[in-house]
């Protein structure tokens, strides 16, 4: 039978669903725990928060991923400021994810944001889960933190050609990404019950994120 895919903007009775398939995707892939269920909970009300490219992909009538995105801003040399976009949570419902979900989510949203006339997108993650989706290393578009540094986790695509080409931009990340981490754990604390562990996967990820290009 054929599935029956529809890419949606998120609703307020998808809140607490989508928070749920966030909290199950992260927990214990980064951290022993999460914290992403808890910036989804409290990152719509925020002025760089888009509802526009708020999306949730329903799978046979059922909601099984999500994605959100924010304003974020690159400066040039001269000081000019870009309006770029960053996403984040993004997932897929475990016992879903690696059939393609995830990609028809982000190429619609991809989608969407260019036709809202947006040229680019920062995130910071694994390499290995968004090249094929036409990320590349922040230090070949230039792009870098406000001490000149280029982690290995920072990616860059590009929604139109060229888009930074030319340039030495700083990325300068919303402050909705920002919250207080004990909030966080009484937020988590406050849901049913999961054990937060200590994987191999998250050492690896911290290597990661403590790398720099050179």
């Amino acid at each position: 039978m054929e599935e029956n895919i529809t890419i949606r903007p998120e609703r307020e009775s998808d809140y607490q669903q989508v928070e749920d398939i966030i909290r199950q995707a992260f927990y214990n892939l980064y951290t022993p725990g999460c914290t992403e269920h808890y910036l989804a909970h409290i990152i719509r009300p925020h002025p760089d928060f888009l509802p526009e490219l708020d999306l949730v992909l329903e799978l046979d009538g059922r909601v099984v991923g999500n994605i959100m995105y924010t304003k974020s801003t690159l400066v040039d040399e001269a000081g000019e400021e870009k309006g770029i976009l960053t996403f984040g949570p993004v997932c897929i419902r475990p016992g879903l994810q690696r059939r393609g979900y995830g990609r028809l989510l982000m190429e619609e949203s991809f989608r969407r944001a260019s036709a809202m006339g947006y040229e680019a997108v920062v995130i910071f993650g694994d390499p290995n889960n968004y090249v094929g989706r036409g990320f590349q290393s922040c230090k070949k578009h230039g792009v870098h933190l406000e001490d000149g540094t280029y982690p290995a986790a920072m990616l860059v695509k590009e929604l139109g050609p060229g888009a930074l080409a030319g340039k030495s931009w700083t990325y300068r990340q919303s402050p909705a990404f920002v919250f207080d981490e004990a909030e966080a754990r009484r937020f988590d604390d406050s849901l049913p019950p999961m054990e937060k562990k200590r994987l191999p996967c998250q050492e690896a990820f911290e290597i990661l994120s403590s790398a720099v290009l050179l």
